[in-house]
Formats: structure tokens, sequence, C-alpha cells
């Protein structure tokens, strides 16, 4: 499932921007579908310009019926009464998502037969200064066995002390979850670490979801700004 709104904050219409000769919602989409991963692909959208760039291509998107706070709560309402079990959420403005780190992400679930893991999701390490401080970065901090323990725009672990071997890790937006800790999600209100943060996988972690973490070294480009489409342009040639 490909989460896509128009009406993006910081850069509205980002998702139908040209890179490559198609829209990037295009390039994202076929991406997903030729990784061959997948039963089924789906762009959800509130956007009939986006549906329509989809289904114009010969894709298979979904109108989203509800205004929705986050891209999972879009999902939710699009596979309620779908007969899956793992869904997986690629975000519409990632078109760099590696196959490699999407197949590592589902292998998790293969030997999880006690279901102790409710989504799984990406983190990558990251060294610079600069990313560590960037509050439009999610960091994320991990257990021993890399379940998630908390997730922020702050750099976590706050460096006090430098010289203990500390880690930062950035959350890639990519998850794989069981459907029911989706829809435990959709029915679920928000509570305020997740208000005050803004980042919308810690309500899973404030009603007691767990979340496995997948350590790549693949690093996506997000298209957040016109920067980032600059960026991508130049990988994309």
């Amino acid at each position: 499932m490909i989460p896509a709104r128009y009406a993006a904050s910081r850069f509205p219409g980002k998702l139908m921007q040209k890179l490559g000769g198609k829209t990037v919602i295009l390039n994202t989409y076929e991406v997903a579908v030729a990784t061959n991963l997948f039963d089924d692909v789906f762009v959800v959208t509130d956007s009939d310009i986006i549906y329509n760039e989809i289904v114009d291509h010969g894709g298979k998107a979904i109108m989203s019926k509800k205004e929705h706070e986050c891209g999972s709560d879009r999902i939710a309402e699009a596979v309620e009464f779908m007969d899956v079990d793992i869904v997986v959420n690629i975000q519409g403005d990632e078109p760099f998502t590696d196959k490699q780190s999407l197949l590592e992400l589902m292998e998790v679930f293969k030997d999880d037969h006690d279901k102790k893991i409710d989504l799984a999701s990406l983190m990558v390490e990251i060294n610079e200064e600069e990313e560590i401080k960037n509050p439009n970065i999610c960091k994320v901090i991990v257990d021993k066995d890399n379940f998630a323990l908390y997730f922020s725009r702050s750099p976590i672990p706050y460096p006090r002390e430098t010289n203990v071997g500390a880690k930062y890790y950035k959350h890639q937006g990519v998850y794989a979850f069981r459907k029911e800790a989706l829809l435990d999600f959709y029915r679920l209100p928000m509570l305020p670490l997740e208000a005050s943060e803004k980042i919308e996988c810690i309500r899973y972690l404030e009603y007691g979801k767990r979340i496995k973490m997948v350590v790549t070294d693949i690093q996506n480009v997000e298209i957040d700004t016109p920067e980032d489409l600059e960026l991508a342009q130049k990988l994309w040639k």
C-alpha cells in the first residue's frame, strides 16, 4: 500500500512533480510493482489527480473515503475488509525504495510464530551531526534485540557522554504491519507523545505494540522539499 496525499504541508503537489519523465508517485508505484515481492500493490489517496494518474497508466488505486491524519490511517481504511496478513507501507515520496531492504523487512515475520512482532520498519545509521540534529529527520533508539524504544525528532540518545559507543539511527518510513496491529492503530486515539512529536509510529509504542527495527545500509531519498526533488532528479539520471 502506497499512501499518497496531494496537499503535503511542506511541498504541496510534490507527488505529481516530474522525475525522469514520469511523476514521483507513478515512479514509486512502478518500483514497488517491479520488486515482485507483493501479491498486490495499490496507491491509496484522497486526490482525484493522483488516483487518475495511477489508473490512467494501468495501475491500481483506491480512493480514501475519509480525511486522515496519517498514512497508516489511510491504509487501514483500505485494507479493513481485505483478506490479508501482512501489509507493507511504502511512502509515496520514496521512489528509490530498495528491493533488498523490503525483503529483509518482510523476512522478520517468517519465524515470528508467536506473533511477538506487531510491525517492522527500517533504520539506517547516521553519523553527520547536521542529520542527527535535524528535526525533519526522525531518529530511533532500540533495545538489544532491535525492538524500538522510542522515536524522536530530537537527537536520541542525548550525547552527554560521547565515548560510550552509542550509535544514531534514522528511521526510514517503510513499514510492514500485521493487519490486526494496523487496525488497532486506526481505532485508537492519538496520545500526547505522538501529538507532540508528530511521528505516527509513536502511537504503537504508547499502546504497547512491539516494533522490530531492521538495519539497512541503503538510505532512501525522501522528497519532502523542492531541494530534495532536485537531488532526486540528479540521482535518477
